[in-house]
């Protein structure tokens, strides 16, 4: 069982930044591959960004291209989504998720992941 604990949402301007985290439970977490997606009101949880075992390997949508960045830290459980020149349209709950079969091939739908945290609201204003 993996328990996945988000932090770092708020109500910020448009412009501004922020940084998520996601506190990752179990021994293996170096083993995992991680998501973030958002999901709108009215909306489907989309992808956002994901990070291979080390680190090295990176992917986004390409609405985020070139704002967001995702790191992880491995010594600490830890799955970060810095987020820059946030934008009105970036407003939804974002999700870390954890692929624990991760083999190398990028997930980018949601039902590739098995564990899932509950969420944290971001807001942008205009």
């Amino acid at each position: 069982q993996v328990q996945l604990v988000e932090s770092g949402g708020g109500l910020v301007q448009a412009g501004s930044s922020l940084r998520l985290s996601c506190a990752a439970s179990g021994r293996t977490f170096s083993s995992y591959g991680m998501g973030w997606f958002r999901q709108a009101p009215g909306k489907e949880r989309e992808f956002v960004a994901f990070i291979g075992w080390s680190g090295g390997s990176t992917y986004y949508a390409d609405f985020v291209k070139g704002r967001f960045t995702i790191s992880r830290d491995n010594a600490k459980n830890t799955v970060y989504l810095q987020m820059n020149s946030l934008k009105p349209e970036d407003t939804a709950v974002y999700y870390c998720a954890a692929d624990v079969h991760y083999s190398g091939v990028v997930p980018y739908r949601p039902r590739e992941y098995e564990y899932w945290g509950q969420g944290t609201q971001v807001t942008v204003s205009s």
